[in-house]
């Protein structure tokens, strides 16, 4: 049998859980609203990827301002909610098929765009949230 310090705390796992749904379900819809044909430009992808980017970099300002905040908040949002939101798998799949269908220059457009933005969002995110929430740089 385990101790407890090794037991799942269940309030952490279905936070975590119910993040993931809520944030795989946006991603899903956010797909059906920004459809794209296979090796074309996958704007869904990248939408949900830069602003899970952002949104990751204000989490992670905020929480650091607040040394108390609430012991589920960053696994819940940061693990469950944006973990379900953005998505590398259909990120690397994008880049394959749009190789494999002869648009080289867009994957290097794709891939380029992915990197360099997501750590400008993330960047992005993360001086809006200290200003936002008035923490020193």
């Amino acid at each position: 049998m385990s101790s407890p310090a090794t037991r799942p705390d269940p309030a952490l796992l279905v936070g975590i859980a119910g993040g993931g749904v809520v944030g795989s379900l946006g991603r899903y819809a956010v797909g059906l609203v920004l459809p794209h044909p296979v090796g074309s430009f996958p704007w869904s992808t990248i939408v949900v990827n830069l602003t899970g980017a952002v949104a990751m970099g204000l989490l992670v300002a905020f929480l650091l301002g607040r040394p108390g905040s609430h012991r589920l908040a960053r696994p819940v949002v940061g693990v469950g909610l944006l973990g379900g939101w953005t998505t590398f798998s259909a990120f690397a799949i994008d880049v394959v098929t749009l190789l494999e269908t002869g648009h080289g220059g867009e994957a290097a457009a794709y891939v380029l765009a992915s990197f360099l933005g997501g750590v400008l969002a993330v960047t992005l995110g993360s001086t809006v949230g200290q200003r936002l929430w008035r923490i020193p740089a």
